[in-house]
């Protein structure tokens, strides 16, 4: 069970990450790169979700870019289909180079489990740095809906 919450979560926490397209204000690039995240993660698309991550992430859990790669590996081939429902609550920016963003992500997958289905909802808070016109997740922290961030 527990295994199964990291994954989730950390599939939740990159999937509200998106993109690195060029977009008016740095405000505007951060709400693409959530829409793209997100897009990224219910098409299962690991290398596509891993470029938005700094090779220099990492959070209070402990986890780095290589235990991100793996736990989406996992979490990807024990789900047959995954459904988002992203919620952008806060952006924060400071500079043109760093963001805060707060984000609420509710998921849905189907996969070989006796019911079938799983379904969770959760709150993140990323830390972003832009570098070289790219916007990477760099840290985070994350919790159940309601519950406290970590």
């Amino acid at each position: 069970m527990t295994r199964q919450l990291i994954l989730s979560c950390t599939c939740l926490l990159i999937a509200a990450c998106g993109s690195s397209d060029p977009v008016g204000s740095p405000e505007e690039a951060v709400r693409a790169w959530v829409i793209r995240g997100e897009i990224a993660a219910e098409e299962k698309d690991r290398s596509g979700l891993l470029e938005m991550i700094s090779v220099n992430y990492a959070d209070g859990r402990g986890n780095n870019h290589q235990n991100i790669g793996n736990i989406l590996r996992a979490y990807f081939f024990r789900q047959e289909s995954i459904a988002l429902l992203t919620s952008i609550n806060d952006i924060q920016v400071m500079g043109d180079s760093a963001a805060l963003a707060t984000v609420t992500v509710g998921m849905a997958g189907t996969n070989s489990s006796r019911i079938g289905l799983s379904a969770d909802a959760y709150i993140f808070e990323f830390e972003l740095e832009k570098a070289d016109d790219e916007w990477l997740l760099i840290g985070s922290r994350w919790g159940e809906l309601g519950g406290e961030l970590r």
